[in-house]
């Protein structure tokens, strides 16, 4: 059987580990992002993080804020800001559902992954999360070394 071709066009720009520690999330949606040709030549460079944003709903619309992009060293003169808010795409719905989860809820929105996907367009993975309070993460934590300590136990037998 032959092997399943890899997709050259995905690659992964920058995740956010820490947002699955310290939320509980909910559900994710997959969004567009709207930048600049400086920034997106920076971005297949790998110069960018989204561990400090997040997503807001602001007048129907929902933004991105506090992402870093670094700037693109060839294109100086017509560059971008570096930590400026950008417009994401997402269907009205989706909007409203997610401003619903926000404003009764008491959900954050937050961004998980940048990536290009198969077509090579810039696509964000955000998500609704509640977030955990110490001793909540302290149990998935011990949840977690009980899972590595279990796989050990089980490799050693075998």
């Amino acid at each position: 059987m032959a092997k399943k071709e890899q997709n050259k066009n995905y690659k992964v720009i920058a995740e956010n580990r820490r947002a699955r520690y310290d939320y509980a999330i909910e559900d994710d949606l997959e969004c567009g992002i709207i930048l600049m040709g400086s920034e997106v030549k920076s971005l297949r460079t790998g110069q960018s993080n989204i561990a400090e944003s997040y997503a807001s709903v602001e007048d129907g619309e929902l933004w991105l804020t506090n992402a870093y992009i670094a700037p693109y060293d060839a294109g100086r003169t017509f560059g971008h800001e570096e930590r400026r808010k950008r417009k994401l795409l997402v269907k009205q719905k989706e909007i409203v559902r997610l401003w619903n989860a926000t404003q009764r809820e008491g959900m954050t929105i937050v961004p998980l992954v940048m990536y290009f996907n198969d077509r090579g367009l810039v696509k964000l993975k955000i998500a609704t999360g509640k977030g955990k309070k110490n001793h909540d993460k302290r149990a998935t934590e011990a949840k977690r070394d009980w899972g590595r300590q279990k796989q050990r136990l089980l490799r050693s037998s075998v």
